[in-house]
């Protein structure tokens, strides 16, 4: 087995499996923030004519080159919000502009 890997290295295409060792899809897109070492999460497709799914960072387990482990089996998996309906990471500031 590989050594576990950063976030970082997660690439579109890797196989993405329960916590069984089912596989419950491959990534299509990592969320987060590479500049700021934030991660959000992974938009998962669990294959032709369905919806990507979106898994948080805190649900994903190991990570080793090509193969990212989720913490839960695929009937979660199945339950979770298409990633289309993720809010976007943002941060949000105090409005600094001087209206006087």
């Amino acid at each position: 087995m590989s050594d576990p890997v950063s976030w970082l290295l997660i690439e579109k295409g890797w196989d993405v499996v329960g916590s069984g060792g089912e596989k419950l899809g491959t990534i299509l897109e990592v969320v987060g923030d590479t500049g700021k070492d934030i991660f959000n999460g992974l938009a998962v497709s669990p294959g032709l004519l369905r919806t990507a799914r979106y898994v948080p960072a805190e649900r994903v387990g190991t990570i080793v080159e090509g193969r990212v482990q989720l913490d839960f089996d695929a009937q979660t998996f199945d339950g979770l919000d298409e990633h289309g309906d993720v809010p976007p990471s943002a941060e949000i500031r105090a409005d600094t502009t001087d209206l006087s």
